[in-house]
């Protein structure tokens, strides 16, 4: 596909096709660059590492010429793609406004997201505004309609018959592969903002962007292990946990949902109160800090369910 024009926003540089290709194959790879927007950045960095490092080449985290020789046979998955809407990718529930009050989240269905667009976004692993960038005067988002998207769809969707049929839906809705490598062992790098997944040979196999941890609620360093997985989990707010919250909050059980404090799955830690979760706001992954858990985007949270399993060490490293 040629390249198209997209119209950058004030004070931002234009997409650059070379970055959106390589951060769709190293999505693709299991190296997630975080959000897809071509352009560089600490995430984009970090996963260029990281394929670095499995290919035997020189760690620079930048797309030199031995990098885009070794992206190179995976040039078919091309950058961007052409999709026609149908009414599947564009069901709710919507919810806006979210409200910002714990109880009134709690007197919700569920916490979706606020608009198609952003669901979208999600499910091309991106941002509302760099679908903006690439649809310059799209119209609206209706079944029928065609867009342009970061090509980060899928090679199967074959989700195993054991998974719970929401959660089957939800990896459909976030592109997630259904064929992920099987991981043994994770570690969470508090100096390089990441989470590496290793398998039982201690090879890298994924890496993904991460959040974790602040000066208030500062990353458990040591080793734990994963006690369970909880998809499209509902989430118990308890006012004691968070250093700001409000005074007059109170305990409150939140619906499940994208756009919930936790996103679409949580990974319980032996740490009490202490877990790998994705977030309703993805691109502040790597940027912003936590309330002392390690927060991914969802569909790296997704990808990640589907690598490891329960018993599988955490070990959390400055």
């Amino acid at each position: 596909m040629a390249a198209q024009p997209a119209k950058a926003p004030t004070g931002k540089p234009p997409i650059d096709w070379t970055v959106l290709h390589a951060q769709v194959i190293l999505d693709s790879l299991g190296f997630s660059p975080g959000i897809v927007d071509g352009r560089e950045g600490q995430s984009l960095t970090a996963a260029l590492e990281a394929f670095q490092s499995t290919r035997g080449l020189e760690t620079t985290g930048e797309l030199d010429r031995a990098t885009l020789g070794a992206l190179y046979p995976y040039r078919a998955r091309r950058p961007a793609t052409r999709v026609t809407l149908d009414p599947a990718m564009l069901a709710g529930p919507f919810v806006s406004p979210i409200p910002k009050d714990p109880e009134d989240q709690a007197r919700l269905p569920a916490l979706g997201y606020t608009r198609p667009l952003e669901k979208l976004a999600e499910m091309f692993h991106t941002t509302p505004e760099i679908l903006v960038e690439l649809n310059p005067g799209g119209g609206g988002t209706a079944p029928g309609a065609t867009f342009l998207f970061p090509d980060v769809r899928p090679a199967s969707r074959d989700y195993s018959s054991e998974l719970k049929p929401e959660w089957r839906q939800t990896l459909t809705d976030l592109n997630v592969d259904a064929r992920q490598p099987a991981g043994d062992h994770i570690v969470v790098d508090k100096s390089e903002k990441v989470l590496k997944v290793f398998d039982a040979g201690d090879r890298l196999v994924a890496q993904f962007s991460a959040t974790m941890g602040s000066q208030h609620d500062p990353l458990p360093i040591g080793t734990w292990k994963i006690n369970a997985v909880d998809t499209n989990p509902k989430f118990h707010y308890n006012p004691d946990l968070f250093w700001d919250a409000e005074k007059d909050d109170e305990k409150a059980m939140l619906p499940p949902g994208p756009n919930g404090p936790v996103g679409v799955v949580w990974l319980d830690l032996s740490k009490e109160h202490y877990g790998i979760h994705g977030t309703p706001e993805p691109q502040t992954i790597g940027r912003t800090q936590s309330h002392g858990c390690i927060r991914l985007t969802n569909w790296d949270a997704a990808r990640l369910a589907l690598m490891v399993r329960p018993g599988a060490e955490a070990v959390f490293q400055e």
